[in-house]
């Protein structure tokens, strides 16, 4: 890595936890600039403009979700072990500093189109096709039923990560990932197949 990308980097690294923060319209290139002790020129010769900084962002926060939460949770064995260490792995995340940054940046985001919710819905279909492709591998596997829609199942595992999240951090709930886990494990119980054809 030269040491142009080095900069680069260690500026995505801010610019994500700032945006957990204070949202991705809240960087701006002044005050980044300020938190990096660089010059306002500086920083903007990387990105070249605020639009292209956001998109900067979403994807460092994909790619740190994903060396966080995906890869440990895909070394898991495939099936049911690995979507439980996928929810966990999410809730987990959810409990930085800020919250999630995708649940913030979609409240933000939604009604602003452009690249930087472009670049946040490709994030998220990723994560929600990543849910259901290891809900096929579970059915696969003789975890789960045959007649188990990998879709919903993904669809509904999103919804607990979701209102987890906003009971935690909004609510300030304390039961709330207890009682995300406990949605979790009766979703998993209903997709379970029977004992005899679990492998």
């Amino acid at each position: 890595m030269t040491k142009g990308e080095e900069t680069r980097q260690a500026i995505l690294a801010r610019a994500f936890e700032l945006a957990t923060v204070v949202g991705v319209s809240g960087l701006s290139i002044g005050r980044l600039a300020e938190e990096m002790k660089l010059s306002k020129s500086g920083l903007f010769a990387h990105f070249g403009s605020k639009e292209a900084l956001e998109v900067a962002v979403v994807e460092e926060a994909s790619r740190q979700f994903v060396q966080d939460v995906m890869v440990p949770a895909l070394r898991k064995p495939r099936g049911e072990p690995r979507l439980r260490a996928l929810f966990d792995r999410w809730l987990q995340w959810g409990q930085r500093p800020g919250g999630c940054f995708f649940v913030g940046a979609t409240a933000e985001l939604d009604d602003r189109p452009g690249p930087p919710r472009d670049a946040l819905v490709r994030a998220i279909k990723d994560w929600v096709d990543e849910l259901a492709k290891a809900t096929r591998i579970a059915v696969s596997e003789g975890h789960f039923r045959d007649d188990v829609d990998p879709d919903q199942f993904a669809f509904e595992t999103y919804g607990l990560m979701l209102g987890g999240h906003t009971f935690s951090r909004f609510l300030r709930e304390p039961k709330a990932l207890d009682r995300a886990r406990s949605a979790f494990e009766a979703l998993i119980a209903t997709a379970r197949a029977s004992a005899s054809r679990t492998k």
